[in-house]
């Protein structure tokens, strides 16, 4: 599972990265409250870590445009604002839990696990549905029909990706961001030939989901149906 971190301070920023990695997540990273805001927008993330008080966007103005937008991601807050008052607004906003600083490591980690367990959020990441096409991203399996294709773990991440973006422009950095990391040591030409494998595997099952290239840009999840 990809976990989206904005928050300003960097050393809590390299903290939380760094033990979450040990513990089996993607991370990405925002310092800044506009960039973040672009990122949670993306896609392809399973849950926001969001600070409150971020330079060029606060955090409850990401929160708030982030379900204006019908962006259901679950969303933890960690912020030093501990009042009664500030919980219950943010909680009240559309958050799924509140943190307050100082913390240790070990409840974060416990607190990101019981919203990762929610039954909706269960039911959202055991199954994919676009147009004819449904992926399965625990068995990597996507299906048309009654035929099937298993998937490489890279490939599976790609589909995943465009399937939570239907009919979304999703530049290559914005691919390569969310597949392969925000350190990517990958050839932009290595992105061309997993967009060529995807493209082949879908016509494998017959499916009419067309991944279109838009020139200059990137690609796009459409139904041709």
């Amino acid at each position: 599972m990809r976990i989206l971190l904005i928050e300003d301070d960097k050393s809590l920023c390299e903290s939380i990265s760094f033990q979450l990695s040990k513990e089996g997540f993607g991370v990405d990273v925002s310092r800044d409250g506009e960039e973040g805001l672009f990122l949670a927008c993306q896609g392809g993330h399973d849950l926001i870590l969001l600070d409150r008080m971020l330079p060029g966007m606060d955090g409850m103005e990401i929160l708030t445009r982030l379900r204006r937008e019908g962006i259901s991601v679950p969303v933890i807050f960690l912020t030093a604002l501990g009042q009664v008052r500030d919980r219950t607004e943010g909680l009240n906003q559309g958050a799924d839990d509140y943190i307050v600083k100082p913390f240790v490591f070990e409840e974060l980690l416990a607190r990101i696990r019981c919203v990762l367990r929610r039954p909706g959020l269960l039911q959202q990441t055991e199954s994919l549905r676009m147009g004819d096409v449904v992926y399965e991203p625990r068995a990597l399996t996507a299906c048309c029909g009654d035929r099937s294709t298993t998937l490489s773990k890279k490939l599976g991440e790609l589909l995943e990706l465009f399937l939570r973006n239907p009919g979304q422009i999703l530049t290559r950095e914005t691919i390569l961001l969310r597949v392969w990391g925000p350190d990517y040591d990958v050839e932009d030409g290595n992105l061309d030939n997993y967009i060529y494998f995807l493209r082949r595997s879908l016509g494998k099952i017959g499916s009419c989901l067309r991944l279109v290239t838009v020139r200059g840009i990137g690609y796009r999840m459409e139904d041709k149906a």
